[in-house]
């Protein structure tokens, strides 16, 4: 009964991964050793403006599922001060353009019978579909050095998600899935 649970779980994850349109990537310094990264913190902001922040609860989305991850990865938060590298994110939105063409050729010409393709009109019908592209951007620095060690991103359309936990949910499948490689692994050489 376990082993049909965990199958069950498996396929479901597979299931959902499959439908995802997220795209990561990360980078990372070669020289970095990623085994001594045992604490981080998050880069204090530069100024104490505490005037409304217009994505107070997408920060704390952010900050709650990259914890919770590096938690997972026995990475532990941390003082800035003693911490083994500093974490710091960023989101940018683009605007893509999509353009679609169809040729159409079909139906009935009666002196070919009904054949598709055969009629002899065609058809021209474009679309074009403006969407949005969100991508956000973790990196990890050594707090000693001041170098950018690790960057990983997450790019999907933006689609409207109508309740807090929907937000939540999609939030945490990016940063899940953007650490998945975290630390990453020396290349075979």
């Amino acid at each position: 009964m376990k082993q049909v649970k965990v199958v069950l779980a498996a396929l479901s994850l597979c299931a959902l991964s499959a439908c995802s349109s997220m795209k990561t990537s990360s980078d990372y310094d070669p020289a970095a050793n990623f085994s001594d990264v045992k604490t981080y913190a998050w880069v204090e902001k530069k100024t104490q403006d505490g005037s409304y922040h217009l994505d107070g609860l997408m920060d704390q989305r952010v900050r709650s599922a990259v914890d919770s991850q590096l938690s997972l990865k026995g990475v532990k938060l941390t003082d800035p001060t003693t911490a083994d590298v500093l974490v710091n994110y960023l989101t940018k939105v683009d605007k893509k353009i999509n353009v679609d063409t169809f040729n159409t050729n079909y139906g009935y010409n009666p002196y070919y019978g009904p054949r598709w393709g055969m009629s002899g009109s065609m058809h021209t019908q474009t679309t074009v579909r403006e969407y949005e592209v969100g991508t956000l951007i973790l990196d990890m620095v050594d707090r000693e050095s001041g170098k950018l060690i690790w960057r990983g991103s997450v790019a999907d359309t933006i689609r409207d998600k109508n309740t807090p936990e929907e937000r939540i949910e999609v939030v945490n499948q990016a940063i899940a899935a953007m650490l998945m490689n975290y630390p990453p692994k020396p290349e075979a050489k």
